[in-house]
This record gives C-alpha cells, structure tokens and sequence, in this order.
C-alpha cells in the first residue's frame, strides 16, 4: 500500500497507513501561510478491499463547517470524480471507500490540472474571435495568462471575467471552461449577441502558482490574492497587480470573480452594497443579473449567502469591491459549492464539473439582461 501527493495539486501528509483499515494522513499547510484545506491524493493498493482513510488535525483547519455534511470525491480515470461515504466528528474526516482498482485518487473537489488549464487556453485561441495575451509571470515563473473575446470598439462594453485566486477552489475554472465553450461556439446565438455588444477578457486561473503547489487560498509567498485588490505588488501578489494593470488600460463595465465556498451548500453571488459609490443604478443592475440568473437555472439561488455589508463598510481589498468602486460598475463575486447544491443535491457526483460548467454557460443569460445597462 502506497499513499502519494508528488503531482500537479497533490496535498497530503501520511502520519501511518498500518493497514488498509487504519490509514492516517494530515494536510499540508499553504506555503508561508496557516490555511490547510485542498488535499489531493494517490492510493495505490489492493482493489476490492474496504478502506479507512481518516485525514487529521480539521478542528483547526481553514473552515471547520466546511467538513460538516461534506463527502469527498474519488476518481479512477481523473476525469470522473464520484463522491464517497465520508464523515466528520469534529476533527478527523473519515473516509470508507472500498476501491475497485488498484490506484484511485481522492480529492476535495474535482481537481483542474494545470495542462488543462493550458488546454484551454490552447483550445480558446482557435476561435477567431479570441486573442490570448501574455500579462507577465508569477513568483514561480508560470504564465499569468488572459483571453480577449471579441472585436474592441469605443461603443462595446468591457467584461471582465476572473476565476480561481483562491487556488483550491477548481469549480471556477470549470465554470469559466463552460462559459467559453458557449461563447466561443459560432452557432450559439446568445453568444453572437453578447459578442456584438462587449468584449469579454477571461482569466482561468488568477493563481496557477498556487493551484500546481496545492494550495488552498494562496500564491506561492502565502498571500490571499482576494485581499491584495487595493494595492498589489509586484513582491507579493504580482498575478493581481498584472490583471489590474490591464483593467486599468481598457477598462471595465462590468466584473464577475468566480469562487467556491467551503461551508455553504448553495449557488449565490455577493455585491458591492458596502461601497461608498453604491447606489440606484448599481442596485437595479445587480437585481436585473439575479433575476435573470433565477430564471435561467434553479441551480442559482438569492436566499442563502453571505451578510451583506452596511454602506460604506466594505472591505476594498476584495476583488468584487475595489473594481466595483473604481470603475462604478456592476461587480460581483460568483459563489459555489464545495459540497452540494443542497437544493438539487446529487448523491453519487453532488456538484461536479459538469454543473459548474452549465452555471458558466447559464450566465451568460444574465448576462444578456444587463449588458445594455452597463454605462
């Protein structure tokens, strides 16, 4: 029995693996930082045997409720990930599999490996409505990579697309794979129709540093990238510095940052009531962009999210906020689950790559009812 993490998002520590029925591993700490919660792992072993598999040590890791109700995901072929019997008392995560191969891997959520992402990008660039641009690089030397969608023009709208500062959380750029597969598809008429009225500029993987090491929530330093918005550097967080460079030359009309949250078993967004700038215009934007997402898809929902801030209290160092506030535009983060879609739950994939991919495409909807608002 071999227990490894040695590749692309690999994160696992082996305390003991005496037998199959007492495995005991731990999760390694973001570099330079305190936040453990991706693991990512190989089992190599005897097919057919019952497996107990108890990762430690949880009480004190990022987002404790994260684990509550939670189940892992297993994969023999890295392309199907399936949840598994999984249970948390409080500190360990327990995991009861019986492997019907020699080798499978487990993970937090359905990893998206770095040669896919360069996948994608290679894919994109096939159409001829997308360039692919080199911003710079990360502190580990990977590209920093955007794509721009579509013919500038002065009466075109800018739309902006981020996913994946926080690296661990891979249902965004499985979003984002979604999102381009509808707007780059030349039949598609609602991507015609977006493509004539805005250019879209899409970043996969704001954190390809991050997702290789697998980490987390951070870069290669140990820094939280959604709190770098208001004065990146090139030292710390130059992936934010290099994109906010770029939306500082074309500009942006509006700006949608793809997440994934650990404790909450819903779809939602959150806006930018708390900045100074909020008003009417912005609030009937954001409610238009909801309630076309409500239509679209009943896997999106607005009763369940998080607190909205109080006027003039947000926290300009987020994304969503400190491009809301500079470019008064609508802004917002893009919330999914690492769990399920408590409200369509699945039993056997829970919220998967494939329902990420179709919510990347449903919001493309929403975005129809909003871009003749914008400015």
């Amino acid at each position: 029995m071999r227990i490894s993490s040695n590749f692309d998002s690999g994160n696992i520590q082996v305390i003991s693996a005496a037998s199959p029925q007492d495995i005991q591993l731990s999760i390694r700490k973001d570099n330079q930082s305190e936040f453990y919660q991706w693991f990512h792992f190989k089992l190599d072993t005897q097919s057919f045997v019952s497996h107990t598999i108890s990762i430690n040590d949880l009480a004190n890791s990022a987002y404790p409720d994260g684990w509550l109700n939670y189940q892992a995901v297993a994969s023999y072929d890295r392309q199907e990930w399936f949840r598994v019997e999984t249970e948390f008392d409080g500190d360990k995560l327990i995991i009861q599999h019986t492997p019907e191969c020699s080798q499978i891997y487990y993970a937090y959520f359905a990893p998206y490996s770095y040669e896919r992402h360069l996948d994608l990008l290679a894919w994109s660039q096939q159409s001829e409505y997308c360039q692919p641009y080199h911003l710079g690089e990360t502190l580990d030397g990977r590209d920093m990579s955007l794509l721009v969608i579509g013919e500038p023009a002065d009466d075109k709208k800018s739309i902006w697309v981020t996913a994946r500062q926080h690296p661990g959380e891979t249902m965004a750029e499985w979003l984002v794979e979604g999102f381009l597969h509808r707007l780059l598809d030349e039949d598609d008429g609602l991507a015609k129709f977006l493509l004539e009225k805005a250019v879209f500029y899409v970043v996969p993987n704001m954190n390809p540093d991050g997702s290789a090491r697998g980490h987390l929530r951070t870069n290669a330093k140990g820094v939280n990238l959604n709190r770098e918005w208001q004065s990146p550097s090139m030292e710390n967080s130059p992936e934010v510095y290099l994109v906010k460079q770029k939306m500082q030359q074309v500009g942006v009309d509006m700006f949608l940052d793809v997440h994934g949250d650990e404790a909450l078993p819903y779809n939602f967004v959150a806006g930018c009531e708390g900045n100074l700038n909020y008003n009417q215009r912005l609030q009937n934007l954001e409610s238009a962009f909801k309630n076309a997402l409500l239509m679209a898809t009943p896997e999106f929902q607005d009763e369940f999210g998080y607190e909205k801030d109080k006027p003039g209290e947000a926290n300009l160092t987020v994304a969503a906020n400190a491009i809301g506030h500079e470019f008064d535009c609508l802004s917002y983060t893009l919330e999914m689950p690492f769990k399920d879609n408590i409200e369509l739950p699945d039993v056997v994939y829970g919220w998967s790559p494939i329902r990420c991919k179709q919510l990347g495409e449903d919001v493309m909807v929403a975005m129809r009812s909003v871009v003749d608002m914008l400015r």
